[in-house]
């Protein structure tokens, strides 16, 4: 049995699953090959999705001689179906890609995911709890601290968006070199507390998974002094995300603007627009009250369910 293993690169739930796969005796594959490469292999399979889906199924493509692949959910927001249906989309609109599994982050949720999963893959119950007593610790959450919210001389904005876009340093590299070079200091929704964040996430109840990660991420950086405007990020060509962002935007109290990004990112109108808000001199009219917001297509098609080579 060769189980593939795909998570956010250096993420802790990673080194669990792929220590607790080792000790049931199950051949563990990971990805390999740079990261330009898998994002090229996906955008070629799959040219009209966004960034963060075209390297998630280059990833996939590269374990595709594997009897299955573990991969991180996508939290949804309204109308996104990839977010609420990544595992059953894929294998859709691409052929032959080998059973998907979404696993947890979550401590208690990936110890009974990996459970069911153990008992699948070995039949074996006393294999399967030896492995998770000795894989336990790894489940846990590493310690929880607030990022730092300040940088001398340079404003400092909140970025939010998916967190699968902001965690993963391939696919946020280049927005994060850009606020550098701006001089712009970026504390990212995807470094917050998770606690904390899960803590006023718990009041919209009723909200898509991902909406309610936003607005306690965005509740959590908008009651702190240090921040002076809010970036909100979304990956090029995903409408759900795009749109659920403007709408924040434009209730947000701070100067705000959205920006689409991708690896290969080459206009940052939105961002430097938003550091000419926070950097004008205070007399100006309105100064840092003003707000960028990208357009919005005012259709969002769903997934194709035809298979694609």
């Amino acid at each position: 049995m060769k189980v593939g293993l795909i998570g956010v690169s250096g993420a802790r739930p990673l080194e669990f699953w792929e220590a607790f796969l080792r000790e049931l005796g199950v051949e563990v594959a990971v990805p390999t090959l740079p990261p330009h490469e898998l994002y090229a292999l996906g955008k070629e399979s799959m040219p009209s999705e966004a960034a963060h889906l075209q390297y998630l199924l280059g990833r996939v493509l590269e374990l595709q001689r594997s009897d299955l692949v573990l991969l991180p959910p996508l939290l949804p927001v309204a109308q996104d179906a990839w977010g609420e249906a990544l595992a059953d989309l894929l294998p859709r609109r691409i052929s032959g890609l080998p059973p998907l599994q979404l696993i947890p982050d979550d401590g208690p949720a990936a110890l009974s995911v990996a459970g069911e999963l153990g008992q699948r893959l070995t039949h074996n119950p006393a294999t399967v709890r030896l492995a998770l007593d000795r894989t336990r610790p790894l489940s846990q959450p590493p310690k929880e601290a607030m990022p730092r919210l300040s940088v001398a001389s340079r404003p400092t904005v909140a970025v939010l968006g998916p967190p699968a876009l902001l965690a993963d340093p391939y696919l946020s590299g280049p927005l994060r070199q850009k606020l550098d070079a701006l001089g712009l200091h970026g504390v990212y929704g995807s470094d917050l507390p998770a606690s904390q964040v899960q803590q006023r996430a718990e009041r919209f109840g009723d909200a898509p998974a991902g909406q309610r990660w936003l607005n306690g991420a965005q509740g959590l950086l908008e009651g702190k002094s240090a921040v002076q405007g809010v970036l909100y990020v979304y990956p090029e060509r995903d409408v759900a995300w795009q749109r659920a962002l403007v709408r924040m935007a434009r209730k947000v109290r701070l100067p705000s603007a959205v920006q689409g990004i991708e690896p290969d990112q080459q206009g940052w109108q939105e961002l430097e627009d938003l550091h000419c808000q926070l950097t004008a001199p205070v007399s100006a009219p309105a100064a840092g009250r003003l707000r960028t917001h990208a357009a919005v297509t005012l259709s969002s098609p769903a997934p194709s369910t035809g298979d694609e080579e």
